[in-house]
């Protein structure tokens, strides 16, 4: 026979625990005329089965149940199915952490954390030591913090002996130039990239145009392109954030900006560009929207992944309507300025695979490719011709 101090050292737990077991009709102990309880080998092997029940996630009540008649398998099955979420739970926790650790891709994480907490990812993201550009990079390209160097470098080895860095051509350039009622005499083109829109805007108006992006690399090209042409006299370049533009309000009567406005934000982007305009002042902008209401799944997942905020046309109508413009044209980019970026993409793409055999950067760029390929009609760039409200 046990006394319960000795009863509690040989089951490991605490006298204060086995006195609730008894208060619960979990242990039952006999009362001596001193007033000690005592309780039999019995009791005891009966507190080792409760550990043991208990160990499978029963509550006590559930373990009493079990212990006083026959079990329920019903409640046990419950039980199983809980313990199966927790044990997922604790994989997704121990996943996470391990590719904080390098240890496995970040891809998901920073997928659904971008699109639950977009501004606050980002935040996040230069918290971490990265700044802006590189930050707004991972967001929309790498996707990954561990991998962001080498996707990068990749990125770039493609890229920089490309022209065109987004969908565009010049006809539909000059398409929403010639909607606006009268000629724009300040111009700032963000997000510019190689300058394409850039040249054609100085080339067919008399403005003074301010190229903004945030690659050197690519405004220095421009750089030398304007040169060559005469066209750098009415031209300033401006390596800058889209974010946190370096100019005061109502500098520009025409804000120009093509398939760029999605790094930051469309919304936002309308909402912080709108200050730049003079009163009535014109937004021209493209983005990338889907021109069906049942594009195929494929195409969803893939979007969901790439562009997250992508809406349907209407639903970007009414965002730049709240945003404050009046809506005076839009249509969608021709196939002609699909074809002019992924046709070059897919040449260099194939030129330069069999060097880059485990490139995450390939194996992103082709699948773009093949999605294009299989579903262009059922998304599409849209360019929209805007005019501050007053």
């Amino acid at each position: 026979m046990y006394r319960i101090s000795e009863l509690a050292e040989k089951v490991g737990l605490s006298r204060s625990t086995l006195l609730y077991y008894e208060k619960q009709g979990l242990l039952h102990g006999t009362r001596q005329d001193n007033g000690y309880r005592l309780y039999s080998e019995k009791d005891a092997q009966r507190l080792h089965l409760l550990q043991q029940l208990q160990a499978g996630g029963l509550t006590l009540k559930e373990c009493k149940a079990c212990l006083d008649s026959k079990v329920e398998r019903e409640v046990l099955k419950s039980r199983l199915q809980q313990l199966e979420q927790d044990i997922a739970q604790k994989q997704q926790a121990r996943d996470l952490l391990a590719a904080l650790l390098g240890e496995g891709s970040l891809r998901p994480w920073h997928q659904l954390t971008d699109k639950l907490a977009p501004d606050v990812h980002l935040d996040w993201l230069k918290q971490q030591g990265f700044n802006e550009q590189q930050a707004l990079h991972l967001k929309w390209l790498s996707k990954d913090m561990n991998e962001h160097d080498q996707y990068m470098a990749d990125f770039m080895r493609v890229f920089q002996r490309l022209e065109r860095w987004g969908p565009g051509c010049d006809a539909d350039t000059l398409k929403a130039l010639s909607t606006l009622p009268t000629a724009p005499t300040q111009i700032i083109d963000i997000g510019c990239g190689k300058g394409f829109s850039t040249r054609l805007l100085a080339r067919h108006t008399q403005a003074q145009i301010v190229a903004v992006d945030n690659e050197q690399s690519a405004l220095d090209e421009l750089g030398e392109r304007l040169a060559e042409q005469e066209l750098d006299t009415r031209i300033t370049l401006s390596c800058a954030s889209m974010t946190d533009l370096p100019f005061a309000p109502a500098s520009f009567d025409c804000i120009w900006s093509e398939a760029a406005a999605y790094i930051m934000g469309v919304e936002q982007a309308l909402t912080q560009w709108r200050k730049l305009l003079t009163d009535r002042g014109y937004m021209i902008v493209s983005d990338l929207v889907w021109l069906t209401d049942s594009p195929s799944q494929e195409a969803i997942a893939f979007w969901a992944g790439e562009y997250p905020d992508m809406q349907t046309i209407e639903k970007r109508l009414g965002q730049m309507r709240q945003a404050g413009f009046d809506v005076m044209d839009h249509f969608t980019l021709s196939e002609q300025a699909w074809h002019d970026y992924y046709q070059p993409l897919k040449a260099r793409v194939a030129e330069i695979k069999a060097s880059m055999p485990n490139s995450s950067a390939i194996a992103d760029m082709e699948q773009e490719i093949t999605i294009y390929e299989r579903y262009l009609g059922e998304f599409g760039y849209q360019m929209f011709v805007l005019r501050k409200g007053a």
